[in-house]
């Protein structure tokens, strides 16, 4: 371990920015790039033995990233079963 301030991993900030980025701008992209980028931040960071930070960074970011895929699986899956239910009624109403 090298002595002074640390450096922080620059994927782990472009996780965390792409984990903001998902729920701003950029829905399903940013979420994708900050899980790969948060991935890539934390093997970096482990790799380096205590002379890169950025750990928490990392998290965020791939926290934020898969809480956007997870939205994004949960409004498709309800946009399916909404026009799922409506063709429902719609044929019960035709039978009737």
């Amino acid at each position: 371990m090298r002595e002074g301030a640390l450096e922080t991993s620059a994927l782990a900030i472009v996780s965390l920015v792409f984990g903001i980025l998902a729920w701003i701008a950029l829905p399903l992209i940013g979420g994708v790039v900050a899980i790969v980028t948060g991935h890539m931040a934390r093997s970096e960071i482990r790799a380096a033995r205590g002379d890169l930070q950025g750990d928490g960074l990392a998290v965020a970011g791939l926290v934020l990233g898969y809480l956007n895929l997870l939205m994004a699986v949960f409004a498709v899956m309800l946009v399916f079963f909404g026009f799922g239910l409506i063709a429902f009624l719609a044929s019960l109403a035709a039978m009737a």
